[in-house]
C-alpha cells in the first residue's frame, strides 16, 4: 500500500513558531539522559538507604519507568532529535539509551521508520501491537500478569539472547551491547560493594515494571485509534496526570498524536507544540484519551462472549 499521507508544517505553524518546535538542542536531550540515569540511582539509593518493602516497590516502579524512558529517549535519536550533532546523537542514543535495556539504535531506526511510513497499514511492523484491540478485560488482567510476574521479560530475552542458536551463533548479535553495557554495570555495583543491587534494582523492574508500562505505552499509542487519511487520526494522544508521567509516560511519550504529525520535533517541545494545536482548534481533528484508565477501558471493551 502506499505510504500514509503528511502534513506540511507550514500549513499548520508560522515560521517563527515551526523553527521554535523542531529547533534541536545541545543540551536538553542530553539533560533527559541524565535526568533518567540521576532518577535511576536515586530510587536505587532510596531504598538502599530506607530498606523497607513500600520503598523497594515504589523503586521498582520509578526505575521501570525510566528504563522505559531510555528507550522513549532512543526513539528520539533514532529521529536524530537527541542532539543537533548526528555523532552525538547517536552515540549516547546508543550506549546510554539503546543498550542498557537490549535495544539496538539503527536496527530500531529501520524498523520505527517503516512503522511511521505505513501507520496502521499491513506493512506496518508495530500492526500486530494494536490489531488485537478492543479486548475484554479479563484477557488484559492476563496480560498484566504476565507482565508483572516476569513471563514477559523472560520470553523476550530468551527469544532476544538465543533465538539464532539454530543459525549456528551462540547469541544473538544485536545484543552485544546489553551484554557489554550490563556487565560493566554489574561490574561497578560490585566494586562498590552493592553487587545485589544489580538483580533487585537493575534486573527486577526490568523483569516486571518495564513490561507492564512498555505495554501500557503500546496500548496508548494506537490501540482502537480509527485511522483515516487525515494524519492527525494516526495515533492517540493520553493526557496523562503528574502520578502517570512519574511511573507510567516519562518524556512527553502520551503526546504521541503529534508525534505523529511532526515526528522530527524533540520530545522535549512536544508539550509546547501540543497547546498550540489545542488554540488552534486542532484537537477536534485528534483522539485525545483524558488518561490512562481511560485508555485502558477503551481498550479492554469487548464483551466476553456468552456461552451457547
Amino acid at each position: 500500500m502506499p505510504a500514509v499521507a503528511r502534513i506540511d508544517p507550514k500549513d499548520v505553524f508560522t515560521p517563527e513558531e515551526w523553527a521554535r518546535f523542531s529547533k534541536r538542542s545541545s543540551w536538553l536531550g542530553l539533560a533527559c539522559v541524565a535526568g533518567a540515569w540521576g532518577l535511576i540511582f536515586a530510587a536505587g539509593a532510596m531504598f538502599v538507604l530506607w530498606p523497607n518493602p513500600l520503598t523497594y516497590i515504589f523503586a521498582v516502579m520509578l526505575i521501570g519507568a525510566r528504563q522505559l524512558g531510555l528507550a522513549i529517549l532512543m526513539h528520539d535519536a533514532a529521529h536524530g532529535a537527541l542532539h543537533s550533532s548526528m555523532k552525538i546523537n547517536n552515540w549516547v542514543g546508543e550506549w546510554l539509551c539503546a543498550a542498557p535495556t537490549g535495544a539496538r539504535l539503527a536496527a530500531y531506526r529501520d524498523y520505527h521508520l517503516k512503522h511511521h511510513k505505513y501507520t496502521e497499514q499491513p506493512e506496518d511492523p508495530d500492526l500486530p501491537l494494536s490489531a488485537p484491540f478492543p479486548i475484554t478485560r479479563a484477557s488484559l488482567f492476563r496480560k498484566i500478569v504476565r507482565d508483572l510476574t516476569g513471563q514477559t521479560f523472560l520470553k523476550q530475552r530468551r527469544a532476544q539472547l538465543f533465538g539464532n542458536l539454530q543459525k549456528g551463533q551462540v547469541v544473538n548479535p544485536t545484543t552485544a551491547h546489553f551484554l557489554i553495557f550490563n556487565a560493566l554495570l554489574l561490574a561497578g555495583l560490585t566494586a562498590a560493594g552493592y553487587w545485589w543491587t544489580y538483580f533487585a534494582l537493575w534486573i527486577m523492574p526490568m523483569a516486571t515494571w518495564l513490561p507492564l508500562v512498555t505495554r501500557l505505552r503500546n496500548i496508548a499509542e494506537h490501540a482502537c485509534v480509527k485511522v483515516k487519511d487525515d494524519p492527525f487520526t494516526h495515533a492517540r494522544t493520553t493526557l496523562a496526570n503528574a502520578a502517570e508521567r512519574l511511573l507510567i509516560a516519562p518524556y512527553w511519550v502520551h503526546f504521541h498524536g503529534e508525534h505523529h504529525v511532526f515526528m522530527h520535533v524533540p520530545c522535549y517541545r512536544l508539550e509546547g507544540l501540543h497547546k498550540l494545536l489545542m488554540d488552534k482548534g486542532y484537537w477536534s481533528r485528534m483522539h485525545i484519551s483524558r488518561s490512562y484508565v481511560s485508555v485502558l477501558s477503551e481498550a479492554s471493551n469487548k464483551q466476553q462472549p456468552v456461552p451457547a
